[in-house]
């Protein structure tokens, strides 16, 4: 049987996110996140609000402690992980929780938007010249040569 384990969630932060180092030195954020959903029950418009616990791990996770706070928007891809653990008074608990593989900074550019982290993603390969081009943005005409890699 197939299996397919992908999350993709667009929301706010609820809370500061929690860097931690483990003991080999990898470090691992903890933080959560608000997603809404807005639909209509006959003629009201209704909000539901799900909250998510998300976990990242390396340099997305020392990006996303840097540059987010509470309540910023952040974009995140990644899949469920299910953790079951024993507690203190003996009774059994378990959380899902989602796994960040990508993420991008969402919000003007004041605050660092479309800044885009992935495992190898550092923030000292930013450019600190603002980009003058959209991707929606037309291609300039002219005699030039694209250097395309297939």
């Amino acid at each position: 049987m197939a299996n397919f384990n992908r999350v993709i969630l667009l929301g706010n932060l609820t809370r500061d996110p929690e860097l931690r180092v483990t003991p080999k030195g990898t470090s691992v954020c903890q933080f959560g996140m608000a997603v809404n959903r807005v639909y209509r029950s006959g003629d009201e418009t209704q909000e539901e609000t799900t909250f998510v616990d998300l976990e990242a791990w390396g340099k997305q996770a020392e990006i996303i402690s840097k540059y987010v706070n509470k309540g910023n928007p952040l974009f995140v891809e990644g899949r469920l992980k299910f953790d079951s653990w024993e507690s203190k008074e003996g009774e059994k608990r378990s959380k899902l929780k989602v796994i960040v593989e990508n993420m991008q900074l969402m919000g003007s550019r004041g605050d660092n938007a479309g800044q885009q982290g992935s495992g190898n993603y550092a923030p000292a390969e930013r450019s600190s010249s603002p980009s003058t081009s959209s991707p929606s943005a037309p291609a300039p005409s002219g005699d030039i040569e694209e250097d395309v890699p297939f």
